[in-house]
């Protein structure tokens, strides 16, 4: 196919956004990439933070003011003015976020691939961000269905197009690290909240009056923090060109002679009807409900499993302690959240990396053989009052629930080729959509159950955990059963070099036009810049999070 075949119109010139833009020239340093990624992971990882906007909206028309009756339907709640919202109804904007970033991702994540990663994360930005603004007007008129619009919707679509926005680029500029480059970035949304969450707290503190609780304020205020971080994320990705390779490096003899690690590239409108991915869809399902729910229990869950053991005296339960004792062990709750945040982060980073040493499939092996090990003991330990064995077999279980996240594009580059790697993560996390929904339900309603039929606070987690534990079994078989793609799949020559087209063929057009030639060599002083702007929110945030888990010790 010549170059010229895929010329645009005489004249013609790619817009500032567009992908043919975004192709690195020579002495590009492709360590930018990673924290422009980060710039963009860390904003939309707040969503895992907006808890700590429930207690003060649940307060928005005062002390005063009555909450809305368990009686009032959840489409009345969305409309009403006269009542103070229930922090129940409220929880739903964790279901539009995960449901909305799964389906936004699997529905555009095709367009991505031809877009560009520098478009898509200007409309995540301006989705994210602009949920936010939305939100705030619907919290300053006290209108529910503004802030399910505005973060639930527009935000859920925003988190999707920008998690994945980096997937596909990261994959191509690290060959050599695959999994260590992917793990960098969504790290960056585990630790969202951990820079998010104190910081919207010191804002609606700032912003707080006598007449409100600077709540509104406070969106307003991160929804201009973000856009700004954003932004500049997106405009820092670049693309390699076709072809490139680490300076120096070449593909190593295992790595060649590895057959779960493909040659050919399949189109993401073929993946459904294979069933590797599905086998992957289900492996990362289960791994992520089995996380999921604890995280969404984990302050009741110690609290009520331990009781007074966590204020020295074990022979007091759960409903045996009063007000101020409860205070306490919320408080020690808490740092223990804390915790698992700081494992969370902690093991999409590790476990990544390990995975391009250990290959990907086994690494979803150890996920799910220790994961089942660890929560078939939690009941054990439980019984036995052996606190530090339950924190411990938590800790390591929620950096498994992070690096399954981290480790699966890496999996899904290795299995189905990297060319549209980024649009086949955003079809698999349809997994993280349904995870979202099954986790907490199975986890509350057995709970739920549990108590209703007399067990004891301090055991009505048994069942779940061994019901967790039969779930890994099954990622188990599941993983155990993914061999390489039938080559029947892949795409021809003619088809890859049509997709390629779609970007580097272009980009000889932008060269024509001196839009994409540029020489200059990346000052080892602008890495270093650029990695600053995001370690350093990215270490307060952990200093914040590990001063709040000393409690626990």
């Amino acid at each position: 196919m010549s170059n010229t075949a895929t010329l645009d119109l005489p004249g013609a010139k790619p817009g500032f956004l567009d992908k043919e833009r975004t192709i690195a020239g020579p002495g590009f340093n492709r360590w930018l990439v990673p924290p422009a990624a980060l710039a963009i992971h860390l904003c939309i990882g707040m969503a895992y933070g907006f808890s700590v906007f429930w207690l003060p909206l649940s307060k928005s028309l005062g002390a005063g003011t009555a909450t809305c009756s368990a009686d009032m339907s959840i489409l009345a709640e969305l409309f009403t003015t006269q009542c103070n919202w229930r922090i129940s109804t409220m929880g739903w904007m964790y279901t539009l976020f995960f449901v909305l970033l799964g389906c936004s991702a699997a529905l555009w994540g095709g367009w991505l691939e031809r877009a560009g990663p520098r478009k898509a994360g200007i409309v995540a930005a301006l989705c994210w961000c602009g949920g936010l603004v939305i939100s705030a007007m619907g919290i300053h008129v006290h209108q529910m269905w503004m802030m399910w619009l505005g973060s639930g919707v527009i935000g859920g679509i925003g988190l999707g197009l920008g998690y994945i926005s980096p997937v596909s680029t990261l994959i191509k500029w690290f060959p050599d690290r695959r999994g260590m480059a992917t793990g960098m970035a969504i790290m960056g949304f585990g630790g969202g909240a951990m820079i998010g969450a104190p910081l919207a707290d010191m804002l609606m503190r700032h912003f707080a009056t006598p007449e409100g609780l600077g709540v509104s304020q406070a969106f307003l205020a991160l929804a201009i923090i973000y856009i700004v971080f954003m932004v500049s994320g997106a405009l820092g990705y670049r693309i390699p060109p076709t072809g490139w390779k680490p300076e120096g490096w070449t593909e190593p003899v295992k790595h060649a002679n590895n057959t779960m690690i493909t040659k050919g590239h399949v189109h993401v409108k073929r993946v459904w009807g294979i069933p590797q991915f599905w086998l992957v869809w289900w492996v990362l399902c289960l791994n992520v409900t089995a996380g999921i729910g604890i995280i969404g229990m984990a302050s009741p869950l110690l609290q009520e499993v331990f009781g007074g053991t966590l204020l020295g005296h074990p022979e007091l339960v759960y409903g045996q302690l009063d007000k101020t004792q409860l205070a306490a062990i919320a408080a020690t709750a808490a740092g223990f959240t804390g915790l698992l945040s700081l494992f969370n982060i902690g093991g999409r980073f590790f476990w990544a990396s390990l995975s391009d040493k250990l290959g990907r499939k086994m690494t979803y092996f150890v996920f799910l053989v220790l994961g089942f090990v660890l929560y078939s003991s939690v009941p054990w330990s439980a019984h036995l009052g052996a606190l530090a064995l339950f924190v411990g077999a938590f800790c390591v279980i929620i950096s498994m629930y992070g690096g399954g996240f981290s480790t699966v594009p890496a999996y899904l580059a290795d299995l189905f080729g990297t060319q549209m790697v980024g649009a086949i993560h955003g079809r698999i996390l349809t997994a993280w959509s349904a995870a979202g929904i099954f986790g907490p339900v199975l986890v509350n309603y057995i709970r739920e159950y549990q108590l209703s039929i007399g067990v004891p606070r301090a055991q009505v987690y048994d069942i779940t955990m061994y019901i967790l534990a039969g779930m890994l079994v099954l990622g188990f078989l599941c993983n155990l059963a993914i061999r390489p793609v039938n080559p029947k799949y892949f795409m021809s020559p003619e088809e890859l070099e049509r997709e390629k087209a779609l970007a580097h063929e272009r980009a000889v057009a932008a060269e024509v036009h001196g839009e994409s030639t540029s020489t200059f060599k990346t000052p080892p002083a602008l890495v270093i810049v650029a990695w600053a702007c995001v370690g350093i929110p990215l270490a307060w945030g952990i200093w914040t999070t590990i001063v709040k888990t000393a409690v626990l010790f």
